[in-house]
């Protein structure tokens, strides 16, 4: 991961962006909402497989704390092409945490662009929320 963030990182991030919201709105369209996190997790890493879109589930994240590496464990649901963090919940309400986690997430691999995506919502576009770092 750690990739510097560039002018073409940031379209290309834009660009994926745009490709992971038609998955998750395609996987909403046919799973509702309602479900547990983990079927909306398979479910989109089914769609972004449907599409050719590179992703890696569950990818382990350490945190550095003064050059010293952390295993404490964390895990960013779904990464895609090494550029867009996507973290998943299926909430009746998005909590603040939510944010401050996943952008803290950015900032550990040093990347621009994360989505939050929440499936408990009647219309998918309610439950998209777009992080970014700096």
């Amino acid at each position: 991961m750690n990739h510097k963030v560039t002018k073409d990182t940031k379209k290309k991030s834009d660009l994926l962006s745009k490709k992971i919201i038609g998955a998750a709105i395609e996987v909403h369209r046919h799973l509702g909402p309602g479900l547990l996190e983990s079927a909306y997790e398979q479910a989109l890493c089914c769609e972004l497989s449907l599409r050719n879109i590179n992703f890696e589930r569950q990818k382990h994240l350490p945190a550095d704390y003064k050059g010293i590496n952390l295993d404490c464990g964390y895990r960013i649901d779904i990464l895609v092409d090494d550029l867009v963090i996507i973290e998943l919940k299926a909430v009746a309400q998005l909590d603040p945490l939510f944010e401050a986690q996943l952008l803290t997430y950015l900032k550990l691999s040093q990347l621009w662009l994360g989505m939050l995506l929440n499936f408990n919502v009647s219309v998918m576009k309610h439950g998209i929320k777009r992080i970014v770092n700096g």
